[in-house]
C-alpha cells in the first residue's frame, strides 16, 4: 500500500483522540537539530496569540485485537488495515515538518499483535526522529493499556508529553465498554509511573494527560468530575480531554444513543474550573440525572446554588475570591489585584469590562465601592423565564 493511502487510513482513524501541546517545556537540546517545542498549541485550532497550529495525528496501525464496544477499529470490525513502519512514520513526519505542513507529532495506534511490539514500534519511529532526524520539537505519545514499565519510561525520555486514556470513570464501567481491559491493573498503573518518572530529579519535564469517552458507558457528569479529580490529584495530570460519544455502525454498541454535544463542552467548564480556578468537586451542581445543567454557564450554576456567599466587594476581596464570581477569569482577577497594589480602584462597570471582565453575568455578584451592580432575583427570574420557553410549542394555524 503507498504511504499516502496508509497516511489517509491512519490519520482519519486517530480523529477519535483529542490532543495539544498545551502546559509543556522544552525538554531536548540536540546541537544543530531541527524543531522546536511550541508551547500553548492545539492540534487543528487556534493559539491564545490567534496562530493556527497543527500537529501531525496519527495511528501507527489500525491493526486491532481490542474489543472496545464503540471503537471504529475494533478487531471484529471489517475496514481496510494498514500500518507504518518506523522507517515510513518518521519519514513522512520529517518530511510534512520540512514542508511547514505541521510543528509537532501526536502518535497512537491500535494493538497490532501484543501491546508491547506495538510500543516498539511508536518507540523506535520516535527514536529515528529524534537521533536521526535531531528532532527537538513537540512529540505526544500514547501509552497503550497494559505496556511494560520499561516502554512506558522510555517513551518519557522521547516524548514532551505521555497519555493513556482513562476513557471511563470507573472498573465498573469499563465492564460496560470492554470485556479485556481492566481499568484500575492495565490503566491507572501506568498513569502512576508515568507520575514517579516524572518526579524523579532527573526527569525532562514529562507531562500527562488522559481522555474520558463522555457518553460511552452511560455514566454521567458527576462520576467523570469525581473521577477526573481523584485522577488529577493523585497522578498530577496536566489536562483532561474529552470525546463525544457517537455509536458506530456494526460495533457493540450501534443502538446505544449518541452523547449529548453540549456534554462536552460543559465538562471542559468543570475541567477548567477544577484546574485553573481551584474549585472542589463537590462546589458542582448537577441536576437529576447527574449531568451539568445544559442552559446555563457551570459556574454560573455553582455561584447561584452558593447566593450566600455573595456579593463581593471587587475592591477588597482576594484573588481567589475574584475567581469565584462568574464573568471573571484568572487574567482579569490579576488585573484587579495589580490595580489594587497601586492604589487605583474599580469605580464601574465600564472600567472593569475594559480590564477583561464580562460583566453580563458579573454584575449580579458584585459590589462596586459598595454599591450593587445588578439585582440577582432578575437574573433568577430571566433564567426561569428561558426555561419555560423551551416547553412552549408553536401551535398550527391549520
Amino acid at each position: 500500500m503507498e504511504i499516502t493511502e496508509k497516511l489517509k487510513i491512519l490519520g482519519n482513524a486517530a480523529k477519535y483522540d483529542i490532543c495539544a501541546s498545551t502546559a509543556t517545556n522544552k525538554k531536548h537540546h540536540i546541537s544543530g537539530g531541527i524543531g522546536n517545542t511550541f508551547q500553548h498549541t492545539i492540534c487543528h485550532s487556534f493559539t491564545p496569540d490567534g496562530r493556527c497550529v497543527n500537529l501531525l495525528k496519527v495511528l501507527m496501525s489500525n491493526e486491532c485485537q481490542g474489543d472496545c464496544f464503540y471503537c471504529p477499529s475494533r478487531s471484529t470490525m471489517d475496514i481496510p488495515r494498514t500500518s507504518f513502519t518506523p522507517e515510513e512514520l518518521s519519514k513522512l513526519f520529517i518530511e510534512f515538518y520540512k514542508r511547514n505542513f505541521v510543528e509537532g507529532l501526536f502518535l497512537s495506534s491500535g494493538i497490532k499483535f501484543n501491546t508491547s511490539q506495538t510500543m516498539e514500534d511508536m518507540l523506535k519511529a520516535c527514536e529515528i526522529i529524534r537521533y536521526r532526524y535531531q528532532y527537538n520539537g513537540y512529540i505526544h505519545m500514547k501509552i497503550l493499556p497494559n505496556s511494560p514499565y520499561s516502554y512506558v519510561e522510555r517513551a518519557c525520555q522521547l516524548a514532551n508529553r505521555v497519555s493513556i486514556n482513562a476513557e471511563v470513570p470507573s472498573q465498573e464501567h469499563m465492564g460496560k465498554i470492554s470485556k479485556s481491559k481492566h481499568w484500575e491493573k492495565d490503566i491507572l498503573q501506568r498513569m502512576d509511573w508515568i507520575k514517579n518518572l516524572s518526579d524523579k530529579k532527573d526527569s525532562k519535564n514529562i507531562s500527562q494527560s488522559t481522555q474520558f469517552i463522555v457518553g460511552a458507558a452511560s455514566e454521567n457528569d458527576s462520576s467523570i468530575i469525581q473521577s477526573m479529580n481523584r485522577l488529577y490529584k493523585t497522578y498530577s495530570l496536566t489536562r483532561t480531554y474529552f470525546s463525544t460519544f457517537v455509536p458506530i455502525k456494526d460495533t457493540p454498541l450501534e443502538n446505544q444513543p449518541a452523547a449529548e454535544p453540549t456534554r462536552e463542552g460543559k465538562l471542559y467548564q468543570a475541567d477548567f474550573l477544577l484546574r485553573i480556578y481551584k474549585f472542589k468537586a463537590s462546589d458542582f451542581v448537577f441536576n437529576t440525572n447527574g449531568n451539568l445543567p445544559s442552559d446555563i454557564d457551570v459556574k454560573l450554576a455553582v455561584s447561584l446554588n452558593n447566593l450566600q456567599n455573595f456579593p463581593k466587594e471587587v475592591n477588597t476581596c482576594s484573588y481567589s475570591e475574584l475567581l469565584k464570581i462568574p464573568g471573571i477569569g484568572p487574567l482579569t482577577a490579576q488585573r484587579i489585584v495589580t490595580l489594587r497594589r497601586n492604589n487605583i480602584k474599580i469605580e464601574s462597570l465600564a472600567q472593569l469590562k475594559k480590564i477583561g471582565a464580562q460583566i453580563k453575568n458579573a454584575q449580579f455578584f458584585l459590589t462596586i465601592n459598595g454599591r450593587l451592580q445588578g439585582n440577582i432575583t432578575f437574573l433568577i427570574s430571566k433564567i426561569e423565564l428561558e426555561r419555560e420557553r423551551k416547553h412552549y410549542k408553536q401551535l398550527t394555524l391549520f
